[in-house]
């Protein structure tokens, strides 16, 4: 028996055992890391998406929150994992923005990842403290502008959905605020509505609740036409900002490594849970909606989230917003 034949035989035998590996997938409990403090929107996403997941797979996924730095410590801990597919990753926009942001990163936030699928498109919105006294946009606008030294805008930290929003708002008005980081959009929530801060642009997710309740007020969404769960709330070019929009999309991603047939069993337990009528009308509760079936999957993941770095690098750059 010669050496070639040999290794072919031993190929073979791995590629059996691999694939082997892959039917068997998954046999316990799989970690969805959420780079975000628990409570808040991106967080939100994916309890509804791990729950219903799990039932496909018939294993319990739990969410884990590692936050800080924008969203970057939990990316860095999902890109050193074992590539076994028992630890993903759920993140948004701030993805694509990390590079430009940050110049230390120790992964990359293309090549460190398998794409797994999009999962939605979120709308956000600007609101402030409930007893904030601009009773509308116009007169907040006014209120910033003349207060600019004394008003406080929150945000979940470098390279988050918020900060990004904050970002381009203040460069619309051309007004700069002071700015409170957190380390989440959830407790950023919770200190607006204790007053201690007086603005926030957030993911319908995390505001619409507060909005309905009347605990936080409302100036506008950041989309192209009216939310339908907020059909009261102006979008921000009706109320007067021409040409304002941002829409946070998340991805779920597996480390680099991670075998094709897991990355399709995950992707097709995704495509499933968006079809989920529990997730469906949870998603639309909070004023979105999940992606179409088609971009709920690697391929799609991957070309947008290059697009959405290219994208973002220059408008990062002109701002000078950087962090170590």
């Amino acid at each position: 028996m010669n050496s070639k034949f040999l290794r072919s035989l031993v190929c073979l035998a791995l590629l059996g055992g691999a694939a082997a590996h892959a039917q068997e997938y998954p046999t316990k409990t799989i970690t969805m890391v959420v780079p975000f403090a628990a409570g808040g929107p991106t967080d939100t996403v994916a309890r509804l998406v791990a729950q219903s997941m799990g039932v496909k797979l018939k294993q319990q996924i739990i969410v884990e929150n590692v936050g800080g730095a924008g969203g970057t410590i939990g990316a860095a801990r999902v890109a050193k994992s074992a590539p076994d597919g028992y630890t993903l990753f759920l993140h948004h926009i701030g993805q694509s923005t990390a590079p430009a942001l940050y110049r230390k990163l120790t992964y990359n936030a293309i090549d460190s990842f398998e794409p797994i699928g999009l999962v939605t498109d979120v709308p956000m919105t600007l609101v402030a403290r409930k007893d904030f006294p601009a009773k509308d946009f116009k007169e907040l606008l006014a209120y910033v502008k003349a207060n600019k030294d004394k008003v406080t805008y929150a945000n979940a930290g470098l390279g988050s959905a918020s900060h990004l929003c904050g970002m381009l708002f203040m460069t619309a008005i051309e007004t700069d605020l002071t700015t409170v980081p957190y380390k989440g959009t959830g407790p950023a929530m919770n200190d607006l509505l204790g007053g201690q801060v007086d603005i926030m642009c957030d993911q319908t997710t995390n505001t619409t609740g507060q909005i309905k309740a009347g605990k936080v007020k409302a100036y506008g969404v950041t989309t192209k036409t009216r939310v339908a769960s907020l059909p009261d709330v102006p979008t921000l070019n009706e109320a007067g900002l021409p040409g304002f929009e941002v829409a946070v999309w998340h991805g779920m991603y597996a480390p680099q490594g991670t075998p094709k047939a897991i990355i399709d069993t995950l992707s097709g337990a995704l495509q499933v849970a968006l079809k989920d009528p529990m997730v469906k009308q949870r998603f639309a509760d909070l004023g979105t909606e999940p992606v179409a079936e088609s971009r709920a999957k690697p391929e799609a993941l991957k070309a947008h989230l290059k697009a959405e770095v290219d994208k973002w690098a220059p408008i990062i750059k002109k701002a000078g917003a950087y962090a170590d």
